[in-house]
């Protein structure tokens, strides 16, 4: 643990929600760990064992954690907007709310960018992409960036649906929820072209939005939101067209996922009401000096390792292949037996990536300097559709130009990257900025 650690633990403000903290670090830790199990990986490439093993597929309604990330991001939000605008009430505090939030999220994401994107074509012009594996993996790497083009889109639309929520309060809720059963309606009984894709903005901005909530202390029965959400998926499920995973599989022909569905949004419902429950021991808990420099220390380096978690356990599996080890088929018991070991070899690596990159999540800081409102939220805008687009293109075929489609464009990794870059200087270059260095 860093002593800088030590020191922000020993700084808390007493007034601090720990609670929050907690959940943002486990919920990543949830995510890493259900990507390490549910890679299936053999000779003939890469593949899910959730598909494997569909019985497992159960388990996502207590691992699919990312709507707890999202609802801990509606309530972080809240709280960093008011604050800027008290101080900068006009555009200008847009500009510098968006720089402030994004800085810490896109500078290491950008980093990993570029290094698998220098990668990827060394890997290609050696012609060492042929195989299997390697394929697989140039495609799937990029695929936890979707996670952070939406992120990047709950904090663009903070302050519009922060002022509806102190106007309207659960009914600004209910007005997204709303929204994405329209949604699904449209889609699976009106056959409209291209409406699911709305439902990436009304389902997890309305999960965001319950993190509005919390942070004004109106989330009060937790247990009856616990429930109802638990209670609305599991009915949509058997009786509706939703498959029973939370995740998405390969091969199916509606993913609870990819675009999200109500039943995902039910499902994120009572996960929230669910960790609310859990508020009151883990506050106790998190007053433990040393477990609350514990938190601290991992949200330091969160993102470096969600990043990076992937390249971990794909250089794990290189590692076995070219050592002529063993790779038993998926889902074996042999494979089972090597689980643990596997999952301890990308723990470890993950450390030393994170070792190397960590520092870009800690980078430079600006002083208050508010700036255009506009650019800055065109600069997210391209930021987000280009991320999102990388996710779906993956880094295979750049030379080809491979493309995929984002919502009803074609886009190709290339024109992602540029679009994501792009982005970042607009942002950037949103406000006159005055560089200061940032401890921790």
């Amino acid at each position: 643990m860093t002593a800088s650690a030590r020191e922000m633990a020993a700084a808390t403000p007493a007034g601090r929600d720990r609670y929050v903290d907690l959940l943002r670090v486990a919920s990543l830790a949830t995510v890493i760990a259900g990507h390490w199990l549910m890679a299936a990986v053999s000779g003939d490439g890469i593949g899910n064992l959730l598909a494997l093993v569909p019985p497992l597929q159960v388990l996502t309604w207590g691992l699919q954690v990312m709507p707890v990330f999202f609802f801990v991001g509606g309530f972080s939000h809240a709280l960093s907007y008011r604050s800027v605008r008290r101080g900068h009430p006009g555009p200008g505090g847009y500009a510098l709310f968006l720089r402030a939030r994004l800085r810490r999220l896109l500078r290491p994401t950008l980093v990993f960018v570029g290094v698998w994107t220098a990668a990827a074509l060394v890997v290609q012009l050696a012609g060492a992409d042929r195989g299997p594996l390697a394929g697989a993996a140039l495609r799937i790497v990029t695929q936890p960036l979707w996670f952070i083009g939406i992120y990047l889109a709950m904090v663009a639309f903070t302050p519009p649906l922060l002022r509806l929520h102190e106007r309207h309060g659960w009914a600004a809720f209910a007005a997204l929820l709303a929204a994405a059963g329209a949604v699904d309606v449209l889609r699976f009984a009106g056959g409209v072209p291209y409406v699911e894709f709305l439902n990436f903005a009304f389902v997890w901005l309305a999960v965001h939005q319950l993190g509005f909530l919390r942070a004004d202390g109106r989330i009060t029965r937790p247990g009856l939101l616990a429930a109802a959400g638990l209670t609305g998926a599991a009915l949509l499920v058997a009786y509706g067209p939703y498959p029973l995973s939370m995740v998405g599989m390969p091969g199916e022909k509606v993913s609870n996922m990819a675009p999200p569905t109500f039943a995902l949004l039910a499902h994120g419902v009572w996960l929230v009401g669910a960790v609310q429950l859990l508020a009151r021991p883990a506050g106790a808990l998190l007053a433990r000096p040393r477990v609350w420099r514990a938190v601290v220390a991992a949200n330091g380096i969160a993102m470096t390792a969600f990043l990076w978690h992937l390249t971990a356990m794909l250089a794990v599996y290189a590692a076995q292949l070219g050592l002529g080890l063993s790779l038993p088929a998926p889902a074996t018991a042999a494979w089972w037996a090597q689980v643990p070991l596997r999952l301890l070899a990308a723990a470890a690596l993950t450390g030393v990536l994170v070792a190397v990159f960590r520092r870009f999540e800690a980078p430079a800081g600006a002083a208050a300097a508010p700036g255009s409102g506009p650019g800055a939220a065109l600069g997210v805008t391209c930021c987000l559709l280009g991320i999102l687009g990388l996710s779906m293109t993956g880094l295979g075929g750049l030379l080809e130009g491979h493309s995929a489609t984002l919502v009803a464009l074609p886009l190709t990794a290339p024109a992602a990257i540029g679009m994501a870059l792009g982005g970042w200087l607009l942002v950037e270059r949103s406000g006159s900025v005055r560089r200061v260095r940032l401890r921790g």
